[in-house]
């Protein structure tokens, strides 16, 4: 299916349910992926972060106790975050304009719509390891180069 060969991957995967989990771990397996850790709930990922140290992490947007916006967010802390460049793909049920700059504006590299497919989660991997994008600090973000400017913080 691939040309790039992605077995030297590693991948966090943050779904609090556990079909969607199930079907992202199979979807990563059939492009090659077979290191992937999977949790179930946020406050998890950071603890499994600092000990599994992935090269991605794929994370659901809709979630308790905090939402993947959040995590973003606390990924993104230099000082308390095991891994702030950390590259995050978030999965959403919600394509809107508004929810997608959101995502940017807190530091997402890519956003996916559920459902998902082999097809486009290749994609968007391929985008990260094809064009990784410079990290940028500025006084209300910190986070990959946006490919549009971040918009003010509310």
């Amino acid at each position: 299916m691939s040309r790039y060969n992605l077995s030297r991957l590693s991948v966090l995967v943050v779904e609090d349910n556990k079909y969607m989990r199930k079907i992202v771990h199979t979807v990563l397996e059939a492009m090659g992926i077979t290191d992937v850790n999977t949790v179930d709930n946020p406050i998890d990922a950071i603890e499994r972060i600092r000990d599994y140290r992935p090269d991605i992490m794929i994370t659901d947007w809709m979630m308790e106790p905090i939402n993947g916006i959040e995590l973003v967010r606390a990924i993104r802390d230099e000082e308390k975050s095991p891994d702030p460049f950390l590259p995050i793909i978030l999965l959403t049920g919600h394509a809107e304009k508004d929810l997608v700059l959101q995502a940017r504006d807190v530091g997402v590299h890519e956003v996916l719509t559920k459902p998902i497919s082999i097809g486009a989660l290749y994609k968007r991997i391929v985008t990260l390891v094809e064009h990784p994008r410079p990290f940028v600090r500025r006084p209300d973000y910190f986070g990959p180069e946006p490919r549009q400017k971040p918009r003010p913080a509310a």
